[in-house]
């Protein structure tokens, strides 16, 4: 997640940030609303694709989505009329420059956010609405519809699908032969993701069977929740504001984790890590089959033969948590039909394919899943189709209750691996009360 949410959390700004949003609710209601068009409301009254006439726009972005933001702004720049001036700021800034830049009526004329905050900023009126524009799209179906679905508030659309981020499971193939293991046959099933791993931790000489972040809110959310959906079952209520993380099939995805620890099957480290070095282990070669951000598939290192599969839940299964980043028009840009734009031609094919894809990220369309990238690489073509079998919460106190290291998601995650999970139901109750503080 650092993906999404910010691995290490940055929930200690948040009352700061909370308060600005509040002081520019007024301000976004007086002047959000725009009938004509081309004011902050937008609503459609300009054609689908928006307007190309050398129109300055300004756009913001966090540093944890910098290589895809540049990419997509350079070509549209080579491209249009328009000209985006970009902005790219500290992800653990990011929130805090927002809730100012809208308290002071300084909002650029689009900004992107972590998915998992976007209900803050929609709720507080940040975003035009977007609703008749994105409807118009084509492929609106086709759209990663779990980021549309955390940008809508009351029944209208703000945002649409920036970068995306997906948790998958990576496996050693080279370990897998060592260990007897078929390698074209990774874990369908939270029990063959405990074999596997048990037995490649057999292999010794400083191989372990797997990692995780056991210290880290957001590395839970990103990994475990998937095991949990897959089974077909909800973490939280559909307003964010009560958990389900004590059910009998969380216990599973649990008790799974504290025999990894129990036993040794986890490499050291696992109790200390807060997510700041957590995607650096499985490079290194002597992992068998962890989850992993998606995005760092590009990252690994060449001479490394591993595979990628979707995280199971106990007994099968698929999902994933679709991370990353969304991006709207501000509430109170003057050049809406401009910025949209940027938005539409950044979902169009040609973008997704022949900037998003042919950089091996994810791209924003299940339409689009298979496309002349990701087909030379089965692994993208698995990690694009998850997108539609994926997930992402929707709780406006997400930051306080699972990014913050002080937070109780923490204390849950701790107290079920590395004690014996006694205390889950009220620290299930924990997480509910801060949801719904």
């Amino acid at each position: 997640m650092g993906r999404t949410a910010g691995l290490r959390g940055n929930a200690a700004r948040l009352g700061v940030v909370a308060l600005a949003l509040i002081a520019a609710t007024g301000l976004v209601t007086a002047c959000g609303s725009g009938d004509d068009g081309g004011g902050g409301g937008g609503g459609g009254a300009a054609t689908a694709g928006g307007v190309d006439d050398g129109t300055k726009l300004t756009m913001w972005t966090r540093a944890a989505t910098r290589p895809q933001s540049e990419a997509l702004v350079k070509a549209y720049n080579a491209r249009h009329k328009n000209r985006i001036e970009l902005t790219v700021i500290p992800t653990d800034d990011y929130q805090a420059k927002v809730g100012a830049a809208a308290g002071s009526r300084d909002l650029p004329d689009l900004f992107a956010s972590d998915v998992v905050f976007v209900p803050n900023y929609t709720s507080s009126g940040l975003f035009a609405d977007l609703t008749e524009r994105v409807d118009a799209l084509p492929f609106a179906d086709d759209l990663a519809q779990s980021h549309i679905k955390a940008g809508t508030y009351e029944g209208k659309k703000y945002v649409v699908p920036h970068t995306l981020d997906l948790s998958v499971l990576f496996y050693n193939k080279d370990l897998y032969k060592r260990a007897k293991l078929d390698p074209e046959k990774p874990p369908a099933t939270l029990g063959e993701w405990d074999e596997q791993a048990r037995a490649i931790d057999a292999l010794g000489g400083g191989v372990n069977g797997t990692f995780f972040g056991g210290n880290c809110g957001g590395c839970g959310v990103f990994t475990w929740w998937p095991s949990i959906w897959a089974a077909g079952e909800d973490v939280l209520n559909k307003n964010g504001t009560k958990a389900d993380l004590s059910s009998d099939t969380a216990k599973k995805v649990y008790e799974t984790y504290r025999g990894w620890v129990k036993d040794d099957i986890v490499a050291p480290g696992a109790r200390e890590e807060t997510g700041t070095t957590w995607t650096g282990v499985f490079p290194k070669g002597k992992i068998g089959v962890m989850p992993m951000p998606s995005t760092t598939l590009g990252l690994m290192p060449k001479d490394l033969d591993l595979g990628v599969a979707p995280i199971p839940g106990p007994d099968g299964g698929k999902s994933t948590f679709v991370g990353g980043d969304t991006i709207g028009v501000s509430a109170t840009s003057k050049s809406a039909d401009q910025a949209w734009n940027f938005l539409a031609w950044s979902l169009g094919e040609k973008a997704q394919v022949d900037v998003v894809a042919a950089h091996k990220d994810v791209v924003a369309r299940t339409d689009l899943a298979s496309n002349k990238h990701s087909d030379a690489d089965p692994r993208l073509v698995t990690i694009n189709e998850l997108v539609k079998h994926g997930r992402t919460p929707y709780a406006l106190k997400f930051g306080q209750t699972f990014n913050d290291p002080n937070g109780p998601w923490l204390t849950l995650m701790r107290n079920a691996v590395f004690d014996d999970g006694s205390s889950l139901d009220k620290d299930n109750e924990a997480v509910t009360a801060s949801l719904a503080d």
